[in-house]
């Protein structure tokens, strides 16, 4: 094997890590700005996680750069227990915790709308929901979709994305589809039949139709930004709702390891299709994060509304207990999950 097919093996990957790493950081780094600017003292700041490469100290803070680029953390005074200190996490206002604690799923939230816009600057068009045409051996013009028809709903769905079109199309259980369409200013109702086709043992339906687009502005390249944003953000909750009522079991769910595979996969494919996943993923980690589930930022967030309400703090031993049990669980789903991804690998 050539050290040129080797590269070309292990670069995408490198890639994936990388960003994962950039996820991480950018998180992270959001909850130690915010700290400073509420000025809570931050014990360390790091970059990766395991045996240490280097560190070095500033001010009141640890600045450590560590060898597995596959995680990183904000550790600050108080956070997890009682402190005397008056700059310490839990002896600040409620608010200034919470600000604190959203900070991390916020910036992951920015940096994916600004992947967004840029995926949205690099495009010579802005896509619309409005059907352009068909192609050649279409099923679903035969079943009353036509060109000129804007799809506003699929299977009860509201749709307002190119990607919104393509997620409604890739849930649907079977090939016929209820759709709503404008057409000339009017809503129709319609049931749309589609040719099914398979990937690696899935049925999905093959979207045999081409939506318009339209030339940028500056208005409707920020519209479609914040839309498409929101989009991805959809699909973190559909993903979500399909687990929980079965559609989707613990083998069909990603961790690292896939997620990586993923990326490294679109990174050989297009730089289009790496952004795109990798907008999907901050945006996925930023909202997951803010979930009430214990060892995420979302439990510490509900604690703290709980104790802006009550006006009573839930004790240190308590919450740490709590921490402690979600972040077991989390790591058997975690390494459940990569065992599946493994699996699926080989």
């Amino acid at each position: 094997m050539s050290i040129s097919s080797i590269w070309n093996t292990v670069y995408p990957v490198l890639i994936a890590i990388l960003f994962f790493e950039l996820i991480i950081i950018i998180h992270e780094g959001g909850h130690y700005f915010a700290a400073r600017l509420m000025k809570i003292k931050v014990n360390e700041f790091s970059i990766g996680m395991g045996p240490k490469v280097f560190q070095f100290t500033k001010g009141e803070t640890k600045y450590t750069l560590r060898w597995i680029l596959f995680g990183g953390y904000c550790a600050m005074e108080g956070e997890d227990s009682d402190s005397d200190d008056k700059n310490a996490f839990i002896n600040k206002k409620v608010w200034q915790r919470i600000f604190v604690v959203v900070a991390g799923a916020v910036m992951n939230l920015i940096l994916g709308l600004v992947i967004v816009l840029i995926i949205t600057c690099s495009q010579s068009l802005v896509g619309t929901t409005q059907v352009a045409k068909f192609d050649d051996t279409a099923v679903s013009a035969q079943s009353g979709l036509q060109v000129g028809d804007t799809i506003k709903s699929i299977d009860g769905m509201r749709v307002y994305t190119t990607n919104d079109v393509q997620t409604g199309l890739s849930r649907s259980a079977d090939s016929t589809i209820d759709m709503v369409v404008n057409r000339n200013g009017k809503d129709v109702n319609l049931q749309v039949e589609f040719e099914m086709d398979e990937y690696e043992g899935i049925q999905y339906i093959k979207m045999d139709f081409w939506l318009k687009g339209v030339e940028k502005t500056f208005g409707n390249v920020i519209t479609q930004t914040f839309k498409e944003s929101v989009s991805y953000a959809r699909m973190v909750f559909l993903s979500v709702h399909d687990l929980l009522v079965g559609r989707y079991g613990l083998s069909d769910l990603s961790g690292p390891v896939g997620a990586v595979s993923v990326v490294s996969s679109a990174v050989k494919t297009s730089v289009y299709s790496m952004l795109k996943i990798m907008a999907l993923l901050t945006i996925n980690v930023g909202l997951f994060n803010l979930f009430p589930i214990p060892a995420l930022d979302g439990w510490r967030l509900f604690v703290l509304i709980a104790e802006g309400i009550t006006r009573k703090k839930l004790p240190s031993k308590a919450e740490y207990i709590i921490n402690a049990v979600g972040l077991v669980l989390l790591l058997g789903v975690m390494c459940l999950v990569t065992f599946s991804d493994i699996t699926r690998l080989f």
